[in-house]
């Protein structure tokens, strides 16, 4: 008796239940049903069932040991003298999940091939299908043929079958698949949808690397050969995949007229795709969004939901850059908010609130609040974002706006969505300086009953940095306190350094915190008793690291201005000594990428990177100690910093040349890394002469010489130069490579005594602001900038130009100053008309200079900036205007 696909639990419920048929199943169980493929006489529903439980455990993740594998490969391949199809077609998906090594492959070879040649077109798609996932590149040239005349069959469940096949194998096995490029441009002309979308698919594959290629065969098809609404939608991502790579803006895009014209399909999934793909074109104008809004617009009021749902996302999207051009349809998505499904009704309130005014908030956060419990967490992040820009938008509203965040703070809900809004609130109390009373308030009572570790840290560290600046600090340490004695270690932790916060900057808190740290002596956690120790004796003067009150709090809560790798690098090769370990000593540059690289294959990085594959720091302390070693530079002083390396030759000359610029205060030192690539040469005397004669304010002080440089083994030869203490000199400099050449006997490997001089000219190098400037990044800008004098403020606009777009006027400004971006605002978010960059970095005589950029961009793409520098030192703020007015 075959067993039941589906068991009913109980007839007399209100609502049936069912049980999954594979409840319970065990895979030896399963293998003992297996042995019915032996049956003389075979039951096809009952093998159908048992191959069934065994793909059902193959996909759950349990695995059969090579023996188990290969006696059920066996026995499935007895099935093949069936002739029912239902079981044939089991066989075929059993053997694919099985994946058959090469040896067990050639027992079913045969049997597959000869599906592949029936007059059963089922069998026939279904072999070439099970054939590629099994065989290698040997046996598929022996197949080659049958596939070539299946992808141009007449049937297009076989056409199919062989272009899927296709898109497999050119993951391994690309040179056969590239052969078929005749046939699979015929079977785009297919009348069958699906054979035209596959053959699309594995056309573009096997052309991909080939830009011009895929131009091509966007241009031929963009013609109106392609019928199929599948096929029709993978066309319009290919033509949006060119206009990106071609560059164009504006008017002149390539294939724009194309796009513009699958608004017009019949096909609802055309429309959508290019619609969506308009929006998304970069720096994309009012004018060419007009007609995607507007078939947007009319599918806002489809019946079918998915249509609803569709349309409202995308214009969920263009409202965060072009809110103005959604605006026409903010009539048809009132009606949204109605709609029975809550993820449309979501996407069209938050639609609303970004292209709303200021006076329809009120009346869209009441619809909002009836309705949020009846979302998923993804949707209810997505209406904290629109509520965070809606409140920076129009900071009037911001009570409430934060009543509402509070609230549902409050409510039940994951860690991301919690997290949303705590950052959110975050943001607005830094932003909207009335909102950080109610804001912080408002932290409070949610760290009262927080499950999640991470947000209670950070929002006891976020207090410490603003509670102490409120008008009434007292009233936040109850709640600090209460960490201390309900949560766990790590928040414990945070709870006591919290305290010694209000402790070091409110001095009539002082006693009660010390009251409260002294508590903490007793806590159950190490880590909790050395913070309420070492605070305790820095509070109470008991311990020094300062002379005045201040060091204290710098050293206590300062942030640290010392990239960490960096300090891990100096700490791990510090030797014990007498001499104590000094931070002052470690880089503070932050670089992206190593200092050295291979410049071609078989070539060797020069100078002393070339032992170091880790971090950057490393190289900065090896060339320090180099350049230390040299009795010329002695008294330069201290070495502020070294450049990575600038090639002067092309890849695969005779010689390879890159420099490094070391800057001191009064010197700047150039170490030319060279390496000789010839065999057969020795170079002796090698020198770089150096014409300054366009770097007006450098004297060449020191210039020394390599005395040997065999093939491939890599040397650096130097020249100093004197420049004014302090100053930003700047300047271009021709280099010259001289030295004496010598043969060299291959055989023995020994040079001629005689050489000849000669010289090789390489490329100018030039010396620049930015090389005066460490790229060292702040944890916290905002605290970083009020901690510094507001009057070393330095304030003025700029016009930048015609530019293509802000991230590139951001990227120039970014490249002449050679500072650090902070908290990720050198990106530009697509299509963005403004934008705002922090700078961070410390100018040569270690002052510290802080940087912020404000750039907004006109319809005629000419790009304004506003410069704002603060420092330790006014008159440093107002070189840095200097650098940018003259760059």
């Amino acid at each position: 008796m075959a067993q039941s696909l589906v068991v009913k639990k109980d007839d007399d419920l209100d609502e049936e239940e069912y049980y999954s048929p594979f409840l319970g199943i065990e895979k030896g169980a399963v293998l003992q049903e297996a042995r019915v493929f032996h049956d003389p006489q075979l039951d096809a529903r009952r093998c159908c069932q048992v191959i069934t439980k065994l793909l059902y455990l193959l996909n759950q993740g349990d695995t059969f040991t090579k023996v188990e594998a290969t006696e059920v490969f066996f026995a499935t391949t007895k099935l093949f003298q069936s002739k029912d199809a239902g079981l044939r077609r089991m066989v075929y998906l059993m053997i694919k999940e099985l994946s058959p090594s090469a040896d067990e492959v050639i027992i079913v070879t045969s049997s597959l091939m000869k599906d592949m040649n029936s007059k059963t077109d089922m069998y026939r798609a279904n072999a070439i299908r099970v054939l590629c996932r099994i065989i290698d590149s040997t046996l598929l040239t022996q197949i080659e043929r049958y596939l070539k005349q299946a992808i141009v069959d007449k049937n297009p469940v076989v056409a199919s079958a062989a272009l899927v096949s296709g898109i497999y194998l050119l993951q391994t096995s690309p040179e056969v698949v590239k052969r078929w490029s005749n046939e699979v441009q015929e079977a785009v002309q297919s009348r069958a949808a699906l054979v035209q979308f596959h053959a699309l698919a594995l056309l573009h594959q096997i052309r991909q690397n080939d830009r011009l290629a895929v131009s091509k065969l966007v241009t031929s098809l963009t013609r109106g050969s392609v019928r199929s609404p599948l096929a029709q939608c993978l066309l319009i991502r290919y033509t949006s995949q060119v206009i990106r790579e071609s560059g164009n803006q504006g008017g002149d895009r390539p294939f724009f007229d194309f796009l513009e014209s699958c608004l017009r399909n019949k096909a609802e999934m055309v429309i959508l795709e290019a619609a969506r793909a308009i929006t998304e074109l970069n720096g994309v104008t009012s004018r060419e969004l007009t007609p995607a809004i507007t078939v947007l617009q009319l599918f806002l009021s489809s019946s079918k939901p998915v249509l609803r749902f569709a349309a409202v996302r995308t214009l969920n999207k263009v409202a965060s850059t072009h809110p103005l051009a959604v605006t026409n349809c903010n009539i048809d998505m009132e009606s949204l908010i109605s709609d029975q499904n809550r993820s449309i009704a979501t996407l069209a309130i938050t639609t609303l609130l970004k292209t709303g005014n200021e006076s329809s908030v009120d009346r869209l956060m009441k619809q909002m609040t009836n309705f949020m419990s009846d979302i998923a967490d993804e949707f209810k992040i997505v209406v904290v974002e629109a509520i965070r820009s809606l409140c920076l938008k129009f900071p009037l509203k911001y009570r409430s706006l934060m009543n509402f965040l509070s609230n549902i703070l409050r409510e039940e809900g994951g860690f991301e969505y919690k997290k949303a809004i705590v950052d959110s609130i975050i943001i607005l109390i830094r932003d909207i300086p009335d909102a950080k009373e109610s804001g912080l308030f408002h932290l409070c009572e949610f760290i009262e009953d927080c499950e999640f570790t991470y947000l209670s840290t950070q929002i006891l560290h976020f207090l410490g940095n603003e509670g102490p600046k409120t008008s009434d600090p007292s009233k936040y340490i109850r709640y600090i306190y209460n960490r201390v004695i309900l949560e766990n270690a790590t928040v414990r932790a945070s709870a006591v350094s919290t305290l010694a916060k209000f402790g070091a900057l409110v001095d009539s808190l002082k006693p009660r915190i010390f009251v409260l740290l002294r508590r903490c002596l007793f806590d159950g956690d190490d880590e909790v008793r050395d913070r309420a120790t070492l605070y305790l004796k820095l509070l109470g003067g008991e311990a020094t690291v300062g002379e005045t009150e201040k060091d204290v709090n710098e050293f206590l809560f300062g942030s640290l201005d010392v990239p960490l790798v960096n300090l891990e690098t100096s700490l791990r090769n510090y030797e014990p000594s007498d001499v104590p370990f000094d931070i002052s000593s470690v880089s503070r540059e932050t670089k992206s990428q190593p200092l050295a690289e291979k410049k071609s294959t078989g070539k060797k990085p020069t100078g002393p990177a070339s032992a170091v594959s880790g971090p950057v720091s490393t190289v900065d302390a090896s060339y320090e100690k180099l350049l230390s070693s040299i009795p010329e530079f002695a008294d330069f002083g201290k070495l502020f910093k070294s450049s990575s390396p600038v090639e002067l030759t092309e890849a695969e000359t005779e010689y390879s040349v890159n420099v490094v610029k070391h800057i001191y205060d009064g010197h700047v030192v150039l170490q030319y890394n060279c390496t000789n690539t010839i065999p057969e040469q020795l170079l002796e005397q090698v020198v770089v002469f150096v014409d300054a004669s366009e770097a007006d304010e450098f004297l060449e002080v020191v210039s020394k010489p390599l005395e040997s440089l065999p093939y491939d083994s890599p040397g650096h030869t130097f020249v100093a130069f004197e420049k004014p203490e302090g100053a930003i000199a700047t300047g271009k400099f021709s280099n010259i490579l001289k030295f004496i050449v010598k043969e060299v006997d291959p055989s023995t490997g020994e040079a001629e005594d005689d050489g000849v001089e000669d010289e090789y000219q390489l490329e100018d190098l030039e010396i620049v602001s930015a090389d005066y400037m460490l790229k060292v990044g702040v944890s916290n800008f905002r605290n970083a900038w009020e901690s510094m004098d507001p009057e070393s403020e330095r304030v003025d606009e700029y016009g930048l130009g015609v530019r293509e777009g802000l991230a590139e006027a951001v990227s120039a400004v970014i490249s002449i100053l050679g500072m650090q971006p902070c908290e990720g605002t050198d990106v530009v978010p697509s299509n963005s008309r403004s934008h705002t960059c922090l700078l961070s970095g410390v100018f040569i005589g270690n002052v510290k200079v802080l940087v912020r950029l404000s750039f907004g961009i006109t319809s005629s793409k000419e790009v304004a900036m506003k410069l704002a520098v603060r420092s330790d030192d006014p008159e440093i703020s107002d070189k840095i205007h200097e650098i940018v007015a003259n760059g």
